[in-house]
């Protein structure tokens, strides 16, 4: 019996040293079958879009019938300030960062909640290969999405408010800056989202600690004092409404955000999230 039971044991082992190892392209493949596996995933995505589009274009709209009433001050500043502010307003950006934060939590939070972690890791002990296929099989899905969203918000409401010869080409300086900043919130965010929700591994949770920093935060913070300034522009947010300003209406802050440190902030956070991820998974018992 014993011998039997070693022969056995030695053939098993065999085979699995037999067997090749997972590769990178079949991880990514199997991380894309899992996020659309889910009805909800693709409602999130086309729900939200159209959300953040119409907030857009509602505002556009709205400055293109009132601009008859508008006085010589606002017209003096609508271009290009007001018009780039209609392409992308703050209303469609906090509906953005909380869409693509939330789907990017629960690509990971939904795993730990059914169990199917334990298969994935079963499957691919390599933790690491996993969280990197799955964070890589998100940022190119969240890229084509914000850079959808993006270019038809600014597409649609300057064609809107080009009726008034108020519109703006993306040749225009900083149109493409801002363009991209908007199309990049979203898989900064997303990834915000899997790095939280890796960490905390409870939906609820996991959501409320990403509302509060990334959407809430900012609300509690201003440009006055050099401390709060430089928490307020380490934000993602914060970095965004930088990158998308044309201008400086209202004069300049005591402590203003820079067009670099912006963009640092945009890589600096998809970047410690993808640590977070990945230590979470390593040390955290399943």
């Amino acid at each position: 019996m014993t011998s039997t039971t070693t022969q056995q044991t030695g053939v098993s082992t065999a085979v699995r040293a037999a067997e090749p190892g997972a590769r990178f392209r079949d991880l990514l493949a199997a991380e894309w079958i899992k996020l659309w596996s889910l009805r909800s995933i693709s409602w999130a995505f086309g729900v939200s879009a159209l959300v953040i589009i119409a907030i857009n274009i509602s505002a556009a709209v709205a400055d293109y019938n009132n601009w008859p009433t508008y006085n010589e001050g606002i017209r003096a500043l609508f271009v290009p300030i007001w018009a780039m502010r209609d392409a992308f307003t703050i209303g469609a950006c906090m509906v953005l960062i909380l869409a693509t934060g939330s789907i990017g939590a629960l690509t990971v939070v939904g795993e730990y909640s059914t169990g199917q972690i334990r298969t994935t890791f079963a499957a691919v002990p390599a933790r690491r290969s996993v969280v990197a296929a799955k964070m890589a099989v998100v940022t190119a899905v969240m890229l084509v999405y914000g850079t959808v969203v993006a270019g038809t918000s600014f597409g649609v409401t300057q064609a809107i408010l080009s009726g008034r010869d108020i519109g703006l080409s993306l040749g225009y300086p900083g149109a493409l800056r801002a363009v991209a900043a908007s199309a990049l919130l979203a898989p900064v965010c997303a990834l915000v989202g899997m790095g939280l929700g890796a960490l905390i591994r409870h939906t609820a949770a996991t959501l409320v600690t990403f509302t509060g920093i990334l959407l809430l935060l900012p609300f509690l913070l201003n440009d006055r004092h050099r401390w709060s300034s430089a928490i307020l522009h380490a934000l993602p947010r914060s970095a965004w409404e930088r990158l998308v300003q044309m201008g400086d209406p209202f004069g300049s802050a005591p402590y203003p955000a820079t067009i670099s440190g912006s963009w640092i902030v945009y890589a600096a956070w998809p970047l410690a999230a993808a640590v977070v991820a990945v230590v979470a998974v390593r040390r955290h018992d399943l």
